[in-house]
């Protein structure tokens, strides 16, 4: 039996023509070959298998190569060249520097530099994995380094460049080399199967060298384990059964259940999927990825981001036009966050599983968003689907200007009155946010929407945000326009999906609930949360809007995020859906601390003079 030699070796390259994904190196070596222009060390840096040493070797053989071709690459038939490929070198030397990193065997390396070359022009010493060299091995390493002998030249390679001393780096040419291209990978994956008579599918291709994540090495011992696996017969099937990676197919499908909110469906292929042993959180991590490339295929100018074949490049191109884009990008946002919690959620099932349900209900709530609602239409199944998800719950409106808002007082008897607006067509498109108080008129004024948790599904009737959560300052307007029987448009006033309550409380009313959320606060042992309803007492600004007094923005950040189940409360307790709340900055005064007993001492005799009086009268000193 021949001895078999895998693909990685065997068809490792030889020449800088043949090095795969680095034409920007190879071309700078080349010229500087050329050009009598090389210098006394090279540092190869980059990720592993994208062919550091291999370029380093071909390097050594070519400045050697009495024969050079018109494309200055080495003829491999001089007597330099054939000594090279043999093994027998007396110009070559490689050293380990996982294995070979002490001081002494720095030293051993500078005692050879000192001998010249008895054939050939020049030395060439490799020593791969250099940042394992100890620091005392750096050290002694640095002066042969920064003046080596005109015959001797150093090339380093290593995967983690920041490990290397600066004092080595800056004596150093450096060559950064990238990870490789999915389609380089996927061509020279197809060129070896040629030569070895090996039948493939040029999407299973594609799925290796996605695999190798620009790793070479990495794609051709895969390619080696299928072709055995499959008796040189490599499909698309195969390689993902090989290397456990989910069928495309799944993706397409789901994305199908998920547009046309079929829940059932979604939630039985999950299931199969994870009976076919895969994880969770690869599952949505996939999912994630699948969105993000029917984005991409939306746009001409960007579908040559799609590193996938031909044949699923179609697919996406198809399903990308039948799928709306703020769908993909909600969808996109989901999932995010089922990423972000998975790992520290107990039940990781339910979370995969709430995403995908509420994936589904993204096109009914797209297109609830886009419908004008009338007040004088009974209630339909969208107003029903509505109400049980709770889309979207606003805060009272409130003027621009923060000193058009009433004095605070202890209590109100009924919510006051808005001024109607006139007439106005039904909206078609979003409304954009309206600005409440700026910094410019009220820096200390901070509008914290009341609405439910950004977290939920009703975020998905927003217009998308690409930059984030909306800004301090603004506030969500209703999404439809609510008309009176005549189809005109009764007011300002948002329109809530909560119900219809809207009893007017007094201060006393409201206290008495504040205290009794206090004590569960208290009870639950939160105490940063605590702290800000303790420390001062709240204001009733207007009839249903509450202001609570805070010191910093720490404080800000934490009532966001209690925001609303306090705010639930409040509403459910007072029959009251209007009721928000707003948070303004104050100067957090706390007295000086006296700490010695000079300070203490001063500090009384401000409040009694006569103090004084007496200390000098019995000739009384201060000790510190």
């Amino acid at each position: 039996m021949e001895n078999f030699i895998v693909s990685a070796r065997k068809y490792r390259p030889a020449t800088f023509e043949t090095v795969v994904g680095q034409h920007h190196i190879t071309g700078t070596l080349k010229n500087a070959i050329k050009n009598n222009q090389l210098a006394q060390a090279f540092l190869f840096c980059g990720p592993r298998g994208v062919g550091k040493t291999t370029c380093a070797r071909i390097l050594a053989k070519t400045i050697n190569c009495t024969n050079l071709t018109a494309e200055t690459e080495a003829c491999g038939i001089c007597e330099s060249c054939v000594s090279f490929q043999t093994g027998h070198s007396f110009n070559f030397h490689e050293l380990d520097a996982a294995s070979n990193n002490s001081v002494d065997d720095i030293r051993s390396l500078i005692e050879q530099v000192r001998i010249p070359p008895q054939a050939g022009k020049y030395k060439i010493y490799i020593i791969d994995e250099v940042h394992m060299l100890s620091a005392n091995a750096f050290n002694a390493f640095l002066k042969t380094l920064e003046e080596p002998p005109s015959y001797a030249i150093f090339i380093l390679a290593t995967t983690e460049k920041h490990k290397i001393l600066p004092t080595i780096l800056s004596r150093c040419q450096i060559f950064d080399f990238n990870r490789i291209q999915v389609d380089d990978i996927s061509g020279l994956l197809n060129k070896i199967a040629i030569r070895e008579n090996i039948s493939v599918e040029a999407d299973g291709l594609h799925i290796i060298a996605q695999k190798a994540d620009g790793g070479l090495r990495d794609a051709l011992s895969m390619f080696d384990q299928i072709v055995s696996y499959t008796n040189k017969n490599l499909t698309y099937k195969s390689v993902i059964d090989n290397l456990n990676i989910l069928d495309y197919d799944y993706y397409f499908r789901l994305t199908q259940y998920l547009t046309g909110a079929d829940v059932s469906q979604a939630l039985v292929l999950f299931d199969e999927i994870l009976n076919n042993g895969f994880d969770g959180n690869n599952f949505i991590n996939g999912l994630a990825s699948h969105l993000r490339n029917l984005l991409v295929a939306k746009d001409p100018q960007t579908v040559k981001l799609l590193e996938v074949s031909e044949n699923i490049k179609q697919k996406y191109l198809s399903q990308s036009q039948q799928t709306q884009v703020s769908f993909i990008l909600t969808a996109l946002n989901l999932a995010n966050q089922c990423d972000l919690t998975y790992k520290n959620s107990k039940n990781q099932r339910l979370q995969v599983e709430l995403s995908l349900i509420k994936m589904c209900h993204i096109p009914s709530v797209l297109q609830l968003a886009q419908l004008p609602h009338t007040a004088s239409t009974p209630a339909t199944d969208s107003d029903q689907i509505k109400k049980k998800t709770n889309l979207i719950a606003e805060a009272p409106a409130i003027p621009e200007r923060p000193d058009e808002l009433p004095p605070p007082s202890a209590g109100y008897a009924k919510p006051l009155e808005t001024p109607s607006v006139p007439a106005a067509p039904p909206l078609t498109e979003l409304p954009k946010t309206i600005p409440i108080a700026t910094q410019a008129q009220n820096p200390d004024a901070v509008r914290i929407p009341a609405m439910p948790n950004l977290n939920s599904i009703h975020k998905i009737a927003l217009k998308p945000n690409i930059s984030g959560s909306p800004a301090a300052g603004t506030m969500i307007p209703s999404l439809t326009s609510a008309t009176n029987a005549e189809g005109e448009i009764e007011s300002d006033e948002p329109k809530y999906v909560f119900g219809e309550d809207k009893e007017p409380f007094t201060f006393e009313e409201l206290m008495v609930l504040w205290e009794e959320y206090i004590k569960k606060v208290k009870e639950e042992n939160k105490i940063n949360f605590y702290t800000i309803l303790t420390t001062n007492e709240p204001v009733l600004t207007t009839p249903t809007q509450i202001t609570v007094l805070i010191t910093n923005l720490a404080q800000e950040s934490i009532l966001q995020n209690e925001l609303v189940d306090f705010l639930n409360f409040l509403r459910t307790r007072l029959k009251n859906f209007d009721v928000g709340i707003v948070t303004k900055k104050v100067e957090n005064k706390i007295e000086n601390r006296l700490y010695t007993s000079i300070e203490r001492y001063h500090y009384l005799v401000e409040k009694n003079p006569k103090l004084e009086d007496l200390r000098k009268r019995f000739n009384l000193d201060l000790l510190p």
